[in-house]
């Protein structure tokens, strides 16, 4: 595999190149989801719906969802539970590659956290509810009714659960879902929460950048890391070097030592976009972060140290949208992360849209669709394309995997048509 990046640490005079850190490359969209097992082992989830076990740099892909996989966490070496935007949850054994359906919510599930004795697990979904589920099957399922959406959901040494929801509260609650204590009610989405290994403290990244530490019992401040970058998407902590990774939207890493509550370093981690996943290996030396990339990478901690990284080179799959035509940077924004233009097999979410125009939808042969698109009469062509998004893929075709999404402006719609035309290689 080629590698196009190098990491570059400014201010301590040194020049790590690619060979220092790694990169995962393989799926079909942005990286979602990231979990490290107890062996090390890294699992990603992408909006490519499947999920990769990686050997070295060699993927085993896991493909059971429908929609994008957004939350992954290890119960021990050898399982992994898995869930997404398609609200289903799945039990995956590394032996047999199998899935086990453990159950469903009623929206898209955003978080997982599995309980210390491993014996159960906690889905957070947006559909304002907690599921706690029994892994070996001891024991019934249980929902707590939050109300809001649930961003994030983690749970204590003690079985305390911590909800974080998008209308900007940390709620507590018992291990039979009673309500205990609101922490916090900031009025931003919280997006985030990591808690420490005795429990006493409770770390919260937001949708205003707001980055805080919290007495876990209390709600009393801690300590506040809050810069000028928003939001806060992502956090891990590891217990044995008392790191605390905090990702953001602008694709930055900042590393907070948990012992002395300082900022260790903070660093560049992407060369834009969010950093939407982060994981520590089990010795705690290297953070695996992904984002608006295809791929995850592997940071070494220790060349962090007080410097700043940067990423530099080419991205691409990203490119100056002052090259393109109108009609491209359509396609960019609202397909590309979805759809290929060539022929040929592709990981990507969505069907290949080669040769597109005269095409029944519902008929590209080996990608498996929803069952709203199978038998479908739409044939795709300027009229229908056109009309797919001026009304968005939820009013169009409802129930299929399209995103909601729509582009308002006829003109952009016509030049986005020009440009499939031409890209997917159709006469005019």
């Amino acid at each position: 595999m080629v590698c196009l990046f190098e990491l570059v640490l400014i201010g301590s005079g040194q020049i790590a190149l690619a060979d220092d850190f790694t990169t995962l490359k393989g799926h079909g969209g942005p990286v979602m989801a990231l979990a490290v097992s107890p062996e090390g082992q890294v699992a990603t989830g992408s909006f490519d719906n499947a999920v990769g076990l990686w050997t070295d740099r060699t993927p085993r892909w896991l493909e059971a969802h429908d929609a994008a996989v957004t939350a992954l966490a290890y119960i021990d070496a050898t399982r992994l539970v898995t869930a997404g935007d398609d609200f289903a949850l799945y039990l995956w054994s590394h032996d047999t590659g199998k899935a086990e359906l453990i159950g469903r919510h009623l929206g898209k599930i955003r978080a997982l956290s599995v309980a210390p004795d491993g014996a159960s697990l906690a889905s957070a979904s947006w559909d304002g509810e907690i599921r706690l589920w029994p892994i070996d099957g001891a024991g019934s399922e249980q929902q707590i009714k939050v109300g809001s959406g649930v961003n994030d959901v983690v749970i204590g040494p003690d079985g305390s659960i911590y909800a974080a929801t998008m209308d900007g509260q940390i709620l507590v609650y018992d291990g039979t879902g009673g309500r205990l204590l609101r922490l916090v009610d900031q009025g931003f989405g919280i997006n985030q929460l990591a808690i420490g290994p005795s429990g006493d403290w409770l770390a919260y990244g937001a949708v205003d950048g707001a980055t805080r530490v919290i007495d876990s019992q209390t709600g009393d401040p801690v300590a506040d890391f809050s810069l000028e970058r928003r939001p806060i998407l992502a956090m891990a902590h590891h217990g044995g070097t008392g790191r605390l990774a905090v990702g953001d939207g602008q694709g930055y890493i900042m590393m907070v030592d948990t012992e002395n509550w300082r900022i260790t370093s903070d660093f560049r981690a992407t060369r834009e976009g969010p950093i939407w996943a982060l994981d520590f290996a089990p010795d705690g030396q290297t953070i695996w972060a992904a984002g608006l990339d295809d791929l995850a990478y592997g940071w070494p901690v220790v060349l962090m140290g007080e410097a700043e990284a940067q990423i530099v080179g080419s991205r691409g799959f990203h490119r100056d949208p002052a090259t393109m035509s109108n009609g491209e940077r359509q396609f960019m924004r609202k397909c590309s992360i979805c759809h290929a233009l060539d022929p040929g097999e592709s990981r990507r979410a969505g069907p290949s849209l080669h040769s597109v125009f005269g095409r029944l939808a519902g008929t590209l042969e080996g990608y498996r669709y929803s069952e709203v698109l199978d038998g479908s009469d739409i044939i795709w062509g300027e009229a229908t394309i056109d009309a797919l998004f001026d009304l968005g893929p939820d009013h169009y075709i409802p129930g299929s995997k399209m995103p909601m999404q729509r582009i308002t402006d006829p003109q952009d719609r016509r030049d986005l048509i020009a440009f499939l035309k031409r890209a997917t290689k159709v006469e005019k």
